[in-house]
């Protein structure tokens, strides 16, 4: 919130009170409230004239005629644009969420646990988009000989995905062989995207590469073809979500869980994320109708500087907002750390 000079200054330390309040509370708040809960500085018949002009600005509407304050949404927004910076956590709150992200096996579940202590955190709905893996970098395949017919071919990317794969030869390949199989397979894929992969794979084994001799050729045609296979049928747009019954104990948020369930909606909303910069969108600027009854808190995680995916909480317009957000840009940055091996 823009700092201002004597009554628009008062009027918005009045105003960020209310809000404050409210996300604590869920109660409409009064005038006396304000004076007995905050350092105002003022009368209640004072604070009572700033609410009444807040109220013809609509930032505040009033129930009932003897009811106290609610913030509206043009609330919310002037009060999270006035969050100058997002609030640190506690060396604890760190600690907690390395170690419980840090016991991920995988990608998919570094980000699965990401979305259940997000939900933990924020009491609200959490979740992350699975990343497009054919953006992600191959960074190595092994080759392991089975039998003198049949490799094991497991694909690492940068993201920590592995995939492995059977191959069954046409002929017998010996071990020295198979070390120059898998050299040159690490040599066509290493650092490429999965869609580049997949050509450079595909351009070796059916062309005349001068690195495969003749007797390679055969078993380096199969093996590119399993691999093509591999980073062509990799799963995108997916989500993880955690915490849905938050949702059902905020009782208005029906048609959130709705979308929620679609996951187009959410997934459009978070493949918008583009970089690692905190996003909130408040009831109406959710631009989808299902969601205009909430708020949106959402960030990008990734690897080297590259955004991934979107990860964030789904919840009621009244959440905690300086909590939220501090707390999605922490999870979102312990998970690009993790992703990115530092």
């Amino acid at each position: 919130m823009a700092r201002a000079t004597g009554t628009q200054q008062r009027r918005d330390d009045v105003l960020r009170a209310i809000v404050a309040d409210f996300i604590h509370s869920h109660e409409p708040v009064g005038s006396k409230a304000l004076v007995d809960r905050h350092n105002l500085g003022v009368s209640s018949a004072t604070v009572r004239n700033d609410m009444a002009v807040l109220e013809s600005e609509g930032y505040i509407i009033q129930q009932h005629t003897s009811s106290g304050r609610i913030p509206t949404e043009k609330a919310y927004r002037r009060f999270v644009d006035g969050i100058a910076t997002i609030k640190p956590l506690s060396g604890a709150e760190r600690r907690a969420i390395t170690t419980f992200l840090e016991g991920g096996v995988d990608m998919e579940d570094v980000l699965r646990r990401s979305v259940q202590l997000l939900a933990r955190l924020t009491r609200q709905v959490a979740v992350v988009q699975l990343p497009d893996l054919r953006r992600g970098r191959v960074k190595h395949c092994e080759v392991v000989q089975l039998s003198p017919t049949r490799l094991l071919l497991v694909l690492i990317t940068d993201t920590g995905q592995v995939d492995q794969r059977n191959v069954d030869l046409p002929e017998p390949l010996g071990e020295d062989e198979v070390i120059r199989l898998r050299d040159i397979i690490n040599e066509t894929l290493d650092g490429h995207t999965l869609d580049d992969a997949s050509a450079e794979i595909s351009a070796m084994a059916a062309g005349d590469d001068p690195r495969v001799p003749p007797a390679l050729r055969a078993p380096a045609l199969t093996c590119a073809t399993v691999l093509v296979e591999t980073m062509l049928e990799r799963p995108t747009d997916r989500l993880i979500l955690a915490g849905t019954p938050n949702l059902v104990r905020a009782g208005e948020l029906g048609d959130v869980l709705e979308a929620l369930e679609e996951q187009v909606v959410v997934l459009r909303l978070l493949s918008s994320v583009q970089s690692a910069g905190v996003s909130v969108t408040i009831g109406e600027e959710n631009r989808t109708e299902q969601l205009q009854s909430a708020s949106v808190v959402s960030t990008g995680y990734g690897s080297h500087d590259e955004v991934l995916g979107g990860l964030g909480v789904v919840g009621p317009t009244y959440l905690d907002y300086p909590a939220a957000i501090s707390q999605v840009h922490a999870v979102a940055h312990y998970v690009s750390r993790i992703l990115a091996g530092e």
